[in-house]
């Protein structure tokens, strides 16, 4: 557990929540709504673990050394509390009634407020949403709920109506490449791929750091774009073979060749390297370059955004591959 200190970028979300503790005007519900891993959990604890803190300073910050700060960055506060649920794709309204109903009417253990923190809330069915709607249109004054979902949309009306709703925005990409670089040692050229990948989710880009599949799914990516023009037709069978071995990363390996394509296109219309994401591959860009017309690379860019939406239709794995390969082949 961190304090908002340790938190990259969200500056106004982390501003507009010391504020409402400065003010005494914390709110008894709130739903953070982003994408996985863009930093929910973060801002959640830290919020948690200020508003326990027995010595916040100003700006509202936890302290780290009172008893409340240890249990917190422990997640052993009991006055914050994580709901569980036993079924992975639900929460039911069993688990609220006796993780939130049933408890919140008991007063904090030793704190000034009871919080509950509700991960993946957006699997909250209808019944579940309908028995917490109770309870937060008539809270006790100590309580607060915060709501960590990537889909606020999935909620009720009356849900959304009475929580104060904060949008995760992508961080900058300054910002994370150079936090890659400083914390996990990243070289720069692995970054800025980490980076394109992470669209503004430093916790998608940490992952991407530090993970040997992306690495391996990379290198697999430039194997195939620097030899798709010499594979004969016959041969196809065997390049759509190498491909299915990512089948569980397809979307990745798309946009890896969305993002090699780009770059063609790029150095094509700009001659400049520094735009470049596989900046250390600037030679085999360059010859391909030359060599594919802009209509070409177009085509071959539409040809990725078709076979992601007819796999996503569940069309036949082979099939799309086999003609995405003969279109990037032909172009």
């Amino acid at each position: 557990m961190a304090g908002f200190k340790d938190i990259l970028g969200h500056e106004q979300i982390i501003t507009h929540l010391q504020n409402a503790i400065a003010m005494d005007k914390v709110s008894h519900a709130y739903i953070l709504n982003g994408p996985d891993g863009s930093g929910k959990m973060m801002l959640a604890e830290a919020f948690a673990q200020t508003l326990q803190c027995e010595h916040a300073g100003t700006p509202a910050e936890p302290c780290e050394e009172c008893h409340s700060c240890k249990q917190a960055m422990s997640r052993n506060q009991p006055d914050i509390v994580y709901l569980q649920h036993e079924k992975p794709n639900t929460i039911s309204v069993n688990d609220i009634r006796t993780q939130i109903n049933n408890d919140i009417v008991i007063k904090p253990y030793s704190s000034r407020y009871k919080i509950y923190i509700v991960d993946e809330a957006e699997k909250m069915n209808a019944q579940a949403q309908n028995a917490l709607l109770k309870t937060i249109e008539e809270p006790p004054a100590y309580a607060v709920v915060l709501l960590l979902t990537n889909n606020a949309d999935l909620f009720l009306p009356t849900i959304l109506s009475r929580c104060v709703t904060l949008n995760i925005r992508a961080v900058q990409d300054e910002k994370i490449r150079s936090f890659l670089m400083k914390q996990y040692g990243v070289p720069d050229y692995q970054a800025d791929v980490c980076v394109a990948f992470a669209q503004g989710n430093v916790g998608k880009a940490i992952q991407l750091a530090a993970s040997e599949d992306f690495n391996a799914l990379k290198a697999s990516v430039l194997a195939l774009v620097k030899r798709i023009k010499e594979i004969e037709v016959y041969e196809l069978a065997a390049a759509v073979k190498q491909v299915g071995e990512h089948k569980l990363q397809m979307n990745d390996y798309f946009d890896l060749l969305m993002v090699w394509y780009r770059d063609v296109l790029l150095f094509k219309a700009a001659n400049d390297v520094n735009t470049l994401i596989f900046r250390d591959e600037v030679y085999e860009i360059k010859r391909q370059a030359e060599k594919i017309s802009y209509n070409g690379i177009e085509t071959i860019l539409k040809a990725l955004q078709k076979a992601k939406i007819r796999l996503d239709a569940n069309v036949s794995f082979d099939l799309v591959i086999e003609l995405l390969l003969l279109t990037i082949k032909e172009n």
